[in-house]
Order: structure tokens, then sequence, then C-alpha cells
């Protein structure tokens, strides 16, 4: 069973790296295919009173545009900016300073991160240098001392250059929290709630509870196809229902625009997870081979998605191996 195990993990840090770093050529070739747009605008939108996002594209990490694929945010309190995420390149957290300095002169105390994936961390180096304290679930840390996570900057550096280079570094969280944690910054309330492992050993969320707004991270994704990876699938399900019971009004997603319907929006997200551990479960537990279940899948509810075609075979393959391990 654990070497089971190893072999799913092992398989599946290679399709993670694939996803966010890209393999040379393969990526590229669809990017060509894609007719991938020139670098995208970044403009702060302002969530709820306060509390502001930037979207990234539903696409793959490009040199075109900056490897802004993610979503992050920001809080503006009396004592400063809190800032959720800090996307993927440092040329990007430089333009979302800017976009805060548009909105605000204050600095940036504090940045949280809701896990760390490259599209969501290779900014950070921008905010750790200014002074920002950087607040992360430890179970960051077993990824951040990885090969896995060498590895893939590696690869960020042939890839995504010139965004990505020899001076891009890997920032360990200043503040590692384990369970709930509440965080006041001026007049601001935040609460910081771990719900890994999910979609990645460390998932937090932010709640801003005056606002009624919740920065979910990736375990919402809105508008194309979720990236499984090394899921905990059946936890992620159930991280969503645990998220509902914020009460939240807004929620700024990991990846895709805003949702003022939580219940509803969530849905996508869950439906997809249900739908690949029932399908590819029975697979497993019937034994029958992975590319045969996968062209017997109906795929149609999905297949129209952004990021379908690079993406689900990956996520259904390692689903396979998780539920193969999982009946066993």
């Amino acid at each position: 069973m654990q070497a089971a195990l190893d072999r799913r993990q092992l398989l599946a840090r290679c399709a993670c790296a694939a996803f966010t770093a890209g393999f040379a050529g393969a990526w590229s070739r669809y990017a060509e295919a894609a007719d991938a747009p020139a670098v995208p605008e970044m403009k702060a939108e302002e969530a709820a009173p306060g509390c502001w996002y930037v979207q990234g594209q539903s696409a793959l990490g490009s040199p075109a545009n900056q490897n802004f694929i993610s979503n992050a945010g920001f809080i503006v309190t009396s004592a400063g900016v809190v800032v959720i995420d800090a996307l993927g390149s440092p040329a990007l957290a430089e333009r979302l300073l800017g976009e805060i300095r548009k909105v605000t002169p204050q600095k940036v105390t504090h940045v949280i991160l809701t896990h760390y994936h490259a599209d969501h961390v290779y900014g950070l180096q921008v905010f750790a240098d200014a002074g920002a304290k950087i607040i992360a679930q430890q179970n960051g840390r077993e990824y951040l001392n990885s090969e896995t996570a060498r590895q893939r900057l590696e690869v960020s550096r042939k890839d995504l250059a010139p965004w990505i280079d020899g001076q891009t570094r890997l920032v360990p969280a200043t503040q590692w929290i384990d369970g709930r944690t509440e965080l006041t910054v001026g007049d601001t309330q935040l609460i910081l709630q771990p719900v890994g492992p999910a979609h990645t050993p460390d998932d937090l969320v932010i709640y801003v509870p005056a606002r009624k707004l919740l920065y979910a991270g990736d375990l919402v994704f809105r508008n194309r196809i979720p990236f499984v990876g090394e899921a905990d699938s059946g936890h992620w399900i159930q991280s969503l229902d645990q998220l509902l019971a914020f009460g939240a009004e807004v929620i700024v997603p990991g990846h895709g625009p805003i949702s003022t319907d939580a219940r509803k929006d969530m849905q996508l997200t869950r439906d997809y997870l249900v739908y690949l551990r029932k399908t590819m479960g029975a697979a497993a537990r019937d034994m029958t081979p992975f590319d045969e279940a996968y062209q017997a899948t109906d795929w149609s509810q999905w297949e129209n998605l952004p990021l379908f075609g690079p993406a689900n075979r990956m996520n259904a393959y390692n689903t396979y191996l998780l539920m193969e391990h999982e009946t066993k």
C-alpha cells in the first residue's frame, strides 16, 4: 500500500510541476495553438468595502502572461495593507503593489498565503524585501524544502523567462500557523482557517467577518477546470462544505471571477471532483485500465471549459491513482 501511495505522490508531483510551470514544448505548443494573448491588464476591483482583488487569466502560465493565472487580494486597514497571495512572478507582485498604491499610500504589513503553489508565491520576494510579515499554514514547509519545489523553480526559469529567472527565489513564511488563528490589523479582524489537506496539504482560507467576505484560495475555481494535482479530493469536497459555514456573501476564488452566491458558485468545483471520484473510482475498483476508462467516460459536461485540454486527463489519472489507494 505504501509503495502504491509513493507512486501516486511521485506521479502527482510530476503532474503538478507540469501544470504550474509547464513541460518545455508541451505547454508552449498548447499556448501557441490557443493564440495566447499579450500580457493581460491587471486592475484592482473592490469586492467589498476595503477588500480588493485582481483576477488572473484562465490560462497556462507563459512568458506572454507573466504567469498571471491566479487571483490575489488585499485588505486596506487603519494600520496597513494585508495582501492575500503574491502572484506568479516578481514582476506581477510589483504590478500588484502599483495597484495597491492607487488605492492607499499605506505599506503592506502582512502577506497571507492560501497555499504554496508557484502561481501564488513566485512574487513573494517583492513583499518580503519590503519588510512584510508572511503568514502560511505550517504544512507548506514540507513543500518549500522539497525537491519538487526546487525542480519546479528550475523548469520555470526556462519556461517562464524572463519573468522567472536566477534571481527568483522561494521565500519561507515568517509565521507558520497550525489551527484557526485570529489576526487583528488596525481596525480589521481576520480569521485564518486551515482547511487542508484538500487542494494542497497547506490550504488556508481568510475570512473578513465585518465584510462577510472569504478569500478561498484554490479550494474554489470558477469558469475553468480545477487543477487536482496531489489533491485529497475527498477532503476537498468536505472542505467546500466547511466554507459554506462561514456564511460569506462574497467569495474571492483562487481562479476566476468573484462569487456572490457561495453555494451555487462552489458547485462547479464540487461537482467536478465528485464526478472524477465516481468515474475513476469505479474504474479502479473494476481494475479497468486507465486509458480504457478515460476513453469510456463522458466528459461532455466539462469539455468546453477553459484548460480542459491540458488539465482533465492529468486530473483523471491522479484521481484514478488516488482511488486505487483508497479502495485497497
